[in-house]
């Protein structure tokens, strides 16, 4: 029944995909399209997944810097391929991912799921924070091209944001409501919720979780561990960046106009589909508009960005999936022996 439920999940997620995907498409002029594809300037692609290549190791040494403070100390190599195949996965089924890689460290290095998957959860925070970040420097730039677009999105759906906001403020007392409930039934059932079995699990799970999440206080080299943060976040922007001058359509394009880029299509992308597949492509098509970027044009600069990221994930990530394969098992094991002795002696 499970799996079932999985396959319904994941089929309906795909086919929300293609929908948007083809009302994306539906409206376009395909040799206007074409041409557009026709003419793209491959070298600044070459340039676009250079960065991506960059930002991906960056990313696997911060990940690297974050599990040592659990106690584990991975090699740099189990750590990216790990990530990459993670991102691989993410592909296929949308938030897999994060389990996938924190399951390959078991299996390599011998550290445990709820911690890995710990310090995978500080850094989605961190990534949350930057993107704030980058959307606040893009609405102090863009302010009236981005509130035309965001607020055109509350207008379809509802006839007023005060309905929106009610609704959130709804949702909000439902939640806070249903927390309460289990936290007062927690309280008065506390004494038999420790005899039991599942419920001692449950909370060494969450606190090797915890110790995960606050890994980053005690990374040792913070100066580095930011450092590879902001400079990942600047090749995203320099990816979106430099595939405008792949088109001639966005050649002429300001450097303010890849920030908005980048920002809208980082929520593109963070919707729960395969690979922001749809709604990554919808929403650079949308924003592009607003910059006077006709709709062939801003779906061949959608399609050329997603399709070649896309592409240089999935060749990092087969190439790690057979490296991690390859890998001796024997080896894998004292590895791991050697990860829990030391995570012994430092307790």
């Amino acid at each position: 029944m499970r799996k079932l439920l999985s396959i319904l999940k994941y089929s309906l997620l795909l086919g929300l995909s293609a929908f948007l995907m083809w009302y994306a498409l539906k409206e376009l002029d395909f040799e206007k399209l074409w041409a557009e594809l026709h003419n793209i300037s491959y070298g600044w692609l070459v340039v676009s997944l250079l960065m991506g290549v960059a930002a991906y190791l960056s990313r696997a040494y911060r990940w690297y810097m974050q599990i040592r403070p659990t106690g584990y100390t991975p090699s740099f190599k189990n750590t990216y391929n790990a990530m990459m195949v993670g991102y691989l996965a993410n592909l296929v089924l949308p938030r897999m991912g994060e389990v996938v890689r924190c399951s390959m460290l078991r299996r390599t290095d011998g550290i445990p799921v709820n911690k890995a998957f710990g310090t995978v959860i500080a850094e989605r925070i961190i990534d949350m924070v930057m993107l704030l970040v980058f959307l606040g420097l893009a609405f102090l730039l863009e302010f009236g091209r981005l509130r035309e677009f965001l607020f055109g999105l509350f207008s379809d759906k509802y006839q007023s944001l005060e309905q929106s906001f009610g609704s959130i403020y709804l949702l909000g007392i439902i939640v806070m409501a249903v927390a309460a409930v289990f936290l007062i039934l927690g309280l008065l059932y506390l004494n038999k919720l420790r005899e039991n079995t599942y419920f001692r699990k449950a909370v060494v799970f969450v606190k090797g979780m915890l110790q995960g999440i606050f890994s980053i206080s005690k990374v040792e080299n913070q100066g580095a561990f930011w450092g590879h943060t902001v400079f990942v976040w600047v090749m995203y922007y320099g990816m979106s960046l430099v595939v405008f001058y792949a088109i001639p359509a966005t050649a002429g394009l300001s450097p303010v106009a890849g920030l908005s880029v980048l920002v809208i299509g980082s929520l593109g992308m963070a919707a729960p589909v395969q690979g922001g597949v749809g709604v990554y492509h919808l929403a650079v098509q949308t924003t592009l508009l607003l910059y006077g970027v006709p709709k062939e044009a801003g779906m061949a600069y959608a399609l050329v960005a997603h399709t070649s990221q896309t592409l240089l994930v999935v060749l990092m990530g087969v190439l790690s999936f057979m490296a991690s394969m390859l890998q001796r098992t024997g080896a894998a094991e004292q590895v791991a022996e050697a990860n829990t002795h030391v995570h012994e002696i430092r307790r």
